[in-house]
């Protein structure tokens, strides 16, 4: 796998400089700027779990929390920047079912496949379940609601939840990561690993991804505008479905791998643990940092948007209660996000 995403890095990277330099298509330059997003995206996770390691279990663990979904962040950034603040939505609502349904569901599916019943811990996943109820059900759906009361409260209102789901998820860091340590014993397994690069490296490289990563951003949000006209989607459907599997692909790979190798606590928190970043870390930055780039993004998502993260949340905590898995539990998970896409390619 590690070696796809180097050669697909060694192309597409200098591919879309040259593409850029002599104007080629948008729709030429989008899809490459996604291929270079993918391999980039694998290289960022890799330099942030050496540096995790070096660091130890705890510091280890909020590195991973943190910068787990830099890719999204800074795609979002550029997003904002230019004003597209329906398809930065539109990104997270795709992160979150993304990683819900089709993560997850492809973990079951692929880890069913060879092992007939997975299980997990449900302390782990319980407590995820919960925060992604809180961050999801009621953190985004609560603005949209007293929205249709009173249009004039969406910043305000959604500065306030901003805050408050931050302070929840920062608690929630201190609980698995302090308290609650011993639960989650995806924190201890860090410390019998090996780092695959020193300090020094990781730093170097992660800094050197990120750059790259903001460069294929700017080239990627700079040209959706044309991919939609050009093949007739629409922006959500690129932000929902294209934008969001790009930014997470690296991780899908990874969860499934886990699922693969019967480690189904680390497929699960890869995938329920991207989306509580997601919603509840990432979103709220983003609300901040649209307020410092002029361009201010509510917390007021449409109804589909809404409808298919709640439901995400819904059918992932029934199918995950019990504490086992199997493929058909993941094959319903592809089934609904197929269901889903299909909605938003025909809004």
């Amino acid at each position: 796998m590690q070696r796809i995403l180097l050669i697909l890095l060694i192309i597409f990277l200098p591919l879309s400089v040259i593409g850029e330099m002599l104007h080629w298509s948008e729709v030429a330059l989008f899809a490459i700027a996604c291929a270079a997003i993918i391999p980039l995206a694998g290289v960022m996770g890799r330099a942030t779990e050496s540096i995790a390691i070096h660091s130890g279990p705890k510091i280890g663990g909020l590195m991973n929390a943190t910068f787990g979904n830099a890719v999204e962040l800074i795609i979002a950034f550029f997003a904002l920047q230019k004003g597209l603040t329906s398809v930065v939505q539109a990104s997270l609502t795709g992160s979150v079912i993304g990683n819900l349904l089709l993560v997850a569901g492809l973990s079951f599916l692929v880890g069913g496949i060879k092992y007939p019943q997975q299980k997990f811990n449900q302390t782990i996943a319980g407590t995820n379940s919960a925060m992604m109820l809180l961050g999801v059900v009621v953190a985004l759906v609560i603005p949209a609601i007293f929205h249709l009361s009173n249009p004039s409260i969406d910043m305000s209102l959604s500065i306030g939840v901003s805050v408050v789901v931050l302070i929840l998820y920062l608690l929630g860091l201190f609980f698995s990561l302090y308290t609650h340590r011993n639960l989650f014993n995806y924190t201890e397994d860090m410390e019998e690993e090996e780092a695959e690069w020193s300090m020094g490296k990781a730093i170097t490289i992660l800094a050197v991804a990120t750059a790259a990563v903001a460069y294929e951003s700017e080239l990627l949000v700079h040209t959706i505008t044309g991919v939609s006209e050009t093949l007739g989607w629409s922006e959500v459907f690129i932000g929902v479905i294209i934008v969001a599997i790009v930014g997470n692909a690296a991780e899908h790979s990874s969860a499934i791998l886990m699922a693969w190798k019967n480690k189904m606590d680390v497929a699960l928190e890869i995938a329920v643990g991207s989306s509580l970043q997601i919603a509840m870390f990432v979103t709220p930055v983003l609300v901040f940092a649209s307020l410092a780039l002029g361009n201010p993004m509510s917390l007021v998502f449409s109804w589909p948007e809404l409808a298919a993260m709640a439901l995400s949340v819904l059918l992932i905590n029934f199918l995950a209660q019990d504490g086992e898995s199997n493929w058909l539990e993941g094959a319903m998970a592809l089934g609904a996000y197929v269901i889903i896409g299909l909605g938003f390619y025909y809004l």
